[in-house]
């Protein structure tokens, strides 16, 4: 059974030894460990991949659980294996059409998952998330700032799998991704990377003089610049002289959910996964 243990916290010397000592003892077998000091934030991070019986799981959070106890770390467990069927948590804020497409794949069985919660700083899509009877809360206020610390319980009050970037149009802080590290966040950005990063990629493409589009899907992780983890890209072909209007409305509408739909069933499906920050193919059992 693969494990993956996220710990935070104010830092101080010794915080992964207890980790570490309790994991060995249980006989799992380690294959991933990274370790984090962010000085400037008196911060550190650490990820741990391991390889355990299945019979020692819930004994393994019940561990973890007094470790942070101890430790003041925020400590998660989490396992790909854990459930047949894996929960999502669908994050957006306006464009509707990339959500929806995870929603109707999931409705219609191309998606093996279930999404149990959508959470977005604007309160627009909230009749989207009532047609497929999600819950929905709105974790941003009047100018859609984000509640990064309510995001973080509600994604454990859903005990989610998967946090699903769809169109979410807020940075999540490294904390954030930290605590959901290893594979857990998917994002969807509306550009072909690494040729056009930012917020402005279709405009971007467009001053290029470019005649073909996409989007990307990759994994979030919490050192930027460690490169894109992608684990799906889609593109599209325009004429010369295609507005671009046309353009951003066909990418909205057509290529990215397709491209985002594709990407998460890649992963639901456990045909990729994340391993020190690569995106590698996983072997089949």
């Amino acid at each position: 059974m693969e494990v993956v243990i996220t710990a935070l916290g104010p830092d101080n010397v010794g915080l992964a030894d207890p980790i570490i000592h309790h994991v060995t003892g249980q006989g799992a077998r380690i294959t991933e460990i990274q370790m984090y000091d962010h000085d400037e934030e008196q911060l550190f991070a650490m990820l741990c991949r391991i390889s355990i019986d299945q019979g020692h799981f819930k004994t393994l959070q019940s561990a973890m659980r007094q470790i942070g106890d101890q430790t003041g770390l925020a400590i998660r467990v989490w396992s790909p294996d854990r459930r047949k069927t894996p929960r999502l948590a669908i994050c957006c804020t306006y464009v509707e059409h990339t959500p929806r497409a995870i929603l109707e794949s999931i409705r219609d069985g191309r998606i093996a998952a279930e999404a149990s919660v959508i959470l977005s700083n604007r309160k627009k899509l909230a009749p989207l998330a009532e047609e497929f009877d999600v819950p929905f809360h709105r974790i941003g206020d009047e100018t859609g700032k984000a509640d990064d610390a309510e995001m973080i319980r509600l994604l454990d009050q859903y005990d989610v799998d998967y946090v699903i970037l769809a169109r979410y149009m807020r940075v999540l802080p490294p904390s954030t991704c930290w605590q959901f590290a290893g594979g857990r966040i998917i994002n969807l950005h509306h550009g072909l990377l690494p040729g056009f990063p930012g917020f402005r990629p279709y405009h971007d493409a467009f001053a290029a003089r470019m005649l073909t589009y996409g989007a990307t899907c990759h994994f979030i992780i919490p050192e930027l610049d460690a490169g894109n983890q992608t684990i799906n890209q889609r593109t599209f072909s325009v004429d010369p002289g295609t507005s671009l209007e046309t353009i951003i409305a066909r990418g909205e509408k057509e290529n990215e959910p397709a491209c985002l739909a594709e990407g998460v069933r890649r992963v639901v499906d456990r045909e990729v996964q994340l391993h020190f920050h690569r995106v590698t193919a996983r072997k089949r059992d």
